[in-house]
């Protein structure tokens, strides 16, 4: 099971390492972390476990937060229709982005930051993704709102980029054009 303490903090050197593709099938070890990463963004949504193992809570994590050099991250949130959006993707792609922004108004967050970070991290409001399940299956996925967020979010760490590298440096909260904020409810 994944602690706080197996997820690597900023200014870390994994996380600003781009990924290289996984080979299919996957090692038994691969297989291993892509359960472990959904495990604890499960986990962390779960208050009881959230106070036993001190973790924080979380709806994404990618591999390199863990300090391992694959190219796979694991998502756990419930959609604008409260659908669950909960898999493991590995060899992740968005093929297709929409033109019009988003993001999320009280900001982004990261496990692997331990301090707020303020400003306006633009996303694209809704993408295609692709890519494969941990067993190898492919898939294609159209997510919008939160899920797209986080997908991006997740992405961005297996090329290396922090959420706060799109944060306006002169401006944090300057205006996105062509967006529309996101707002948790």
């Amino acid at each position: 099971m994944i602690l706080m303490n197996d997820i690597v903090r900023d200014g870390h050197p994994s996380l600003r390492t781009k990924t290289e593709d996984l080979i299919f099938p996957l090692s038994q070890e691969d297989i291993i972390l892509a359960n472990d990463l959904l495990e604890y963004v499960i986990n962390s949504q779960d208050d009881e476990m959230v106070e036993k193992y001190k973790i924080r809570p979380g709806i994404g994590i990618a591999a390199p937060q863990v300090n391992a050099n694959k190219r796979m991250f694991a998502l756990h949130l419930e959609d604008e229709n409260d659908l669950e959006v909960s898999f493991v993707a590995v060899n992740p792609k968005i093929i297709s982005h929409s033109v019009e922004r988003t993001y999320i108004s009280a900001g982004e967050g990261c496990l692997s930051v331990d301090e707020v970070i303020e400003g306006y991290v633009p996303r694209y409001a809704r993408i295609t993704a692709t890519g494969f399940y941990p067993d190898g299956t492919p898939f294609k996925k159209r997510l919008k709102g939160l899920a797209a967020i986080a997908f991006q979010h997740e992405l961005d760490h297996l090329n290396g980029i922090m959420f706060y590298d799109h944060i306006n440096k002169e401006n944090p909260y300057a205006p996105i054009p062509d967006s529309v904020p996101y707002e948790r409810v």
